[in-house]
């Protein structure tokens, strides 16, 4: 496809499949233990179905607008939409060729999927139950006849199309809809098995078993379930009515999110011509666009939730969290941040820290008020009991909620709801922005002095994600950054009065300038012939302007390390516009979140943590605060774990601008960026196309809990020198710190 500004820019979409396709390589990776690569599945299937619902209904938007669409992206939204398309269905094929594959593994453990014709006497009755107790009264289906409107079934969603063969041949094949309900009940169902077997069977086959009992007013002869699945336009519309209120707005469009443009029709490929035919002219869809053949089964993202087996080395093994060294159990939290800064990194500390702040601030007497920022929380939040709570207690507490959360609309409305009905204070922000920032602010008045303590982290106040995510968390009593952390929520409150901030970076007003400062200052430094780097870690890097103003500082000579998750933009390797710059993109157990900036600034580094992407939309759409770390040895272990992951040469790929994925050999400052070694790991589509079973793939290879990876001779262990898992080698870096 056509790239835009000379080919020096990759488009995003086209890189987010790319990002999705290194967690199908988790899927494929069978030093990954088997229940995590079943869950890895699960992931790509729903990091695709969201990319559907919002990257792809975004570009339909766009197309929409002929030139104009083009202009405002910056390259062609019907090419990119046809390139999708070709990706996702080539990457439709590694999916299934790896979900056989599992299959093949699991059965070699004992662990078997049984369809509805694969049944024991004793399977056949245990389903028959189970269909009368839990299915018959729940399952509705519907005919499809000319006047039936299709485009109302759910997102998100699965669908039986239902071919009903009458007895008498003259009559007509009659065709029917039904929803599966897999939202009510388990996708996956354990059925009686014998003692050193584990065996399931798929909720959908379970309904299969009793077709003919839910349509036995018919005479039939034969009635066949093909499995079909609409992903609809998931942006909100949110108009400008002064007579609503934000709430209102917001909850509104939730109501027009159900009645989205269909963006992806998947379907079962054995599904019958004809029906396939009516299903499509109802939706309105054409081959080209956005129409995915499968397989008998859809909605795999339920693998996200797969059952546990019981037994652990199915599982990845547990890394309990690491008390910080800076806190003492049963100590005040408030006194060891005004001695000095502690910076928490989840999940390798345990994020009760936050949760025991929150509960000594509303317990302290002398504590007066607490700010927060909650965009995503917990599903039965303790960062929402523990405000509640200090409102109990005489505080007086205001939560900015983002009511605009993308998919958590609903779970926001809600806890607005619950915490204004507590007493707390809620503000929805800033009209047109998107408040991203994660901020806490605690406030304590004693002896009519005032002490402040912010909270200034990369993610969510959520102890769910704070599990799987890493991102890290500030801690700090310095009025540089409390006083200014104040000066936000204050705008917040009051969108008209615009502060000026001396530390903190704030978008959308300050932010693009601000970077733009830090790269200009290297490549200063490198014109004047000092040394110049720049480190950066985020989740997307696609911002154009950014994007420029690094390719200016690869030209001037200024070493430029990107290590981005997700989407990324920036073309490497392009002689006298980018050769210095290396990136890489880090997947593995936990999802990599926390957002770093090192500018090497003469030597005296300048070291911030961020809640923004390097995207459009944080920079100019969206409140978000980058946030200077002044205590010395908080800079060095922020670089230090940048470091190590730029190191790591297990779950790392090469972010090169033929998207390969190839896994890395890692960088360091002394061995300098080392390209890899052909496919040491193998799994990218490109080598899925060339050979069926690649020979030597991962048969020998393990990972110690240290991250160590091994080979093995029988039960004989043999250590590889030279190998870094990060994540692993994190939580060994930190724990060091405990001792």
């Amino acid at each position: 496809m056509n790239l835009p500004l000379n080919n020096n820019y990759i488009p995003k979409e086209i890189s987010w499949l790319s990002f999705n396709e290194r967690v199908l390589q988790e899927a494929d990776n069978n030093t990954n233990p088997l229940i995590e690569r079943i869950k890895f599945l699960g992931i790509y299937s729903n990091n695709l179905d969201e990319f559907f619902r919002v990257r792809v209904a975004t570009l339909k938007r766009l197309e929409g607008f002929e030139d104009k669409g083009e202009e405002l992206l910056g390259y062609s939204p019907t090419e990119t939409l046809t390139e999708i398309n070709r990706i996702v269905l080539r990457q439709r094929s590694y999916y299934e060729s790896i979900y056989q594959r599992l299959l093949t593994d699991m059965e070699a453990e004992s662990i078997f999927f049984r369809n509805e014709k694969q049944l024991t006497e004793e399977q056949e009755k245990f389903v028959c139950r189970y269909f009368h107790d839990n299915l018959r009264p729940i399952l509705m289906p519907f005919f499809i006849r000319k006047e039936t409107r299709i485009s109302s079934l759910k997102d998100d969603a699965i669908y039986f199309a239902i071919t009903i063969v009458p007895i008498k041949e003259s009559k007509k094949n009659r065709y029917a809809l039904m929803q599966i309900p897999s939202d009510r009940l388990p996708r996956f169902i354990k059925l009686p098995s014998e003692e050193n077997s584990i065996e399931y069977i798929f909720l959908d086959d379970v309904i299969r078993s009793g077709l003919k009992e839910l349509f036995f007013i018919m005479n039939v002869k034969e009635i066949t379930a093909h499995t079909v699945k609409v992903t609809k336009d998931a942006e909100l519309d949110i108009v400008d009515d002064i007579s609503e209120s934000y709430l209102e707005k917001v909850s509104r469009s939730l109501d027009q999110r159900k009645k989205g443009t269909p963006v992806r029709f998947l379907y079962d490929r054995s599904i019958p011509v004809e029906l396939l035919t009516i299903l499509t002219e109802k939706l309105k869809f054409v081959k080209q666009d956005g129409m995915i053949p499968g397989g008998r089964y859809h909605n795999l993202k339920d693998f996200i939730r797969f059952p546990d087996p019981g037994v652990k080395r199915f599982r990845f093994k547990p890394l309990p969290p690491l008390q910080h060294h800076d806190i003492e159990r049963g100590s005040s939290i408030l006194s060891k941040i005004r001695k000095k800064d502690i910076l928490l990194f989840f999940p390798y500390h345990s994020f009760d820290v936050f949760i025991d702040l929150l509960r000594e601030a509303s317990l302290d007497p002398s504590v007066t008020d607490i700010h927060i920022t909650l965009y995503r929380v917990g599903r039965d939040s303790s960062v929402v009991h523990a405000l509640t709570n200090a409102v109990k207690n005489g505080k007086r507490v205001t939560a900015a909620i983002e009511l605009q959360a993308r998919f958590d609309e609903q779970a926001n409305i809600h806890w607005s709801n619950k915490l204004h009905e507590e007493g707390v204070k809620v503000i929805y922000g800033v009209p047109g922005l998107k408040v991203h920032a994660k901020l806490c602010l605690i406030t304590r008045v004693k002896e009519d002095k005032v002490q402040r303590y912010a909270c200034v982290g990369t993610g969510n106040f959520n102890e769910d994600t704070s599990r799987i995510y890493s991102d890290h968390l500030l801690l700090t009593a310095d009025t540089k950054i409390t006083n200014e952390v104040a000066k936000s929520f204050s705008f917040l409150a009051k969108n008209y009065k615009r502060p000026a901030f001396y530390h903190l970076i704030i978008s959308p007003y300050y932010t693009r300038n601000a970077i733009y400062r830090l790269i200009n200052n290297e490549i200063k430094n490198a014109g004047e012939g000092k040394k110049a780097a720049i480190s950066i870690k985020l989740n997307n890097l696609v911002d154009p302007g950014v994007i420029e103003r690094l390719y200016a500082a690869s030209r001037a000579g200024v070493e430029v390390r990107l290590m981005v998750r997700a989407m990324f933009s920036v073309v490497t390797g392009i002689g006298a516009i980018s050769d210095n710059i290396r990136a890489t993109g880090i997947v593995d157990r936990f999802l990599e979140h926390s957002r770093i900036l090192i500018f090497h600034n003469g030597g005296n580094s300048r070291v911030y943590i961020t809640s923004g992407d390097f995207m459009t939309r944080n920079l100019e759409r969206r409140v978000e605060v980058a946030c200077p770390v002044f205590d010395p040895d908080l800079k060095q272990e922020l670089t230090d774990i940048f470091n190590i992951q730029w190191s790591d040469n297990v779950k790392a790929r090469v972010l090169d601008p033929q998207l390969k994925n190839n896994y890395s050999e890692g960088y360091s400052e002394l061995q300098g960026f080392t390209e890899p070694k052909g496919d040491r790991v193998t799994g990218s589509i490109s080598k899925q196309e060339t050979t069926s079973e690649p020979e030597g793939k991962f048969e020998i290879r393990g990972i110690t809990e240290t991250g160590e990876i091994v080979e093995t001779e029988g039960n004989k262990e043999l250590p590889k020198n030279g190998e870094v898992r990060s994540q692993y080698a994190i939580y060994e870096y930190l724990k060091k710190k405990t001792l």
